[in-house]
């Protein structure tokens, strides 16, 4: 049976709270801002948009909070698409939320809190993928438990789905989850905690690579205004170069990055075109803004 989505989400979900401001505030400092917005994200719902956007049938596995955040979180999926049936409701745990500070040169600060989206249950997400009718391409990222994450990873792989892993925001992850993963994404920050060596442009990052186990998964390192580097698995590593533009804002980039990306490979494309694809879907979205 074909699946019925090209990408699941499993994911965080948080209600950011975005400021503007001309700088971030130092300890003890008051900065005085010029505007202020609510906006859905969470690295897994800004992923799952994107990938809904990029023109993918996108599904979400998550748990908001029983209050006015989850309620938009929620509303927001379904407004571009992504069926958010498995986005369950927590009645103990709020939901997650983050507080982000846009500088005026379009660099950020941002602080989560992560709420209801620590209490999501591994054990019941086999359930929710095989409800779903599963997918093409699972997509993980680091702000829920790894042991969620594995679990889905596990339902994926067994129904011949490619698993993809954000590794963001990096901490330590265990071999079970590593294992696993069959496209690993990360920026030149986690590349380096990852790979014990410094990730500045496409020639060190390509140094990086066989630490991040191109030899038994593909890779791709995202290098900001540098391009990327991606190393299909046992091949050649590739760069590809920057798209020109001027930046608005780079918040929620690399999350615009990870869902295109995701679109592409479901719908069949390689990952080297895919990469580049959703490296000019990144570019648009700094060039547009937050």
């Amino acid at each position: 049976m074909p699946a019925q989505f090209d990408v699941i989400v499993c994911g965080s979900l948080h209600l950011d709270v975005m400021v503007h401001a001309p700088s971030l505030p130092r300890p003890d400092e008051t900065v005085v801002g010029t505007r202020w917005a609510l906006k859905c994200g969470g690295k897994g719902g800004n992923q799952a948009v994107m990938a809904a956007r990029a023109g993918a049938r996108t599904a979400m596995i998550g748990r908001v909070g029983a209050d006015d955040f989850g309620n938009r979180l929620r509303a927001n999926l379904a407004a571009y698409g992504v069926d958010a049936s498995k986005v369950l409701v927590d009645e103990a745990a709020g939901s997650g939320m983050s507080a982000a500070i846009l500088r005026d040169d379009g660099e950020y600060g941002a602080v989560i809190v992560s709420g209801a989206n620590l209490n999501i249950d591994p054990s019941g997400i086999d359930g929710h993928w095989r409800s779903l009718g599963g997918a093409r391409v699972l997509v993980l990222q680091n702000e829920i438990p790894e042991a969620a994450s594995i679990a889905a990873a596990r339902v994926a792989r067994s129904a011949s789905a490619r698993v993809l892993l954000n590794a963001a925001p990096m901490r330590a992850m265990s071999s079970d989850l590593l294992d696993l993963v069959d496209v690993l994404i990360v920026n030149r920050i986690e590349a380096e905690s990852l790979a014990g060596q410094p990730v500045r442009d496409a020639a060190s990052a390509f140094a990086a690579l066989a630490m991040l186990g191109a030899d038994q998964r593909d890779v791709i390192v995202t290098l900001g205004g540098a391009g990327l580097a991606a190393q299909p698995r046992g091949q050649r590593p590739a760069a590809i170069a920057p798209v020109p533009v001027k930046v608005v804002s780079a918040h929620g980039a690399g999350d615009c990055f990870v869902g295109a990306l995701a679109a592409r490979l479901a719908a069949g494309a390689d990952l080297i075109e895919a990469a580049s694809a959703a490296n000019g879907a990144a570019a648009a979205h700094v060039a547009k803004g937050a």
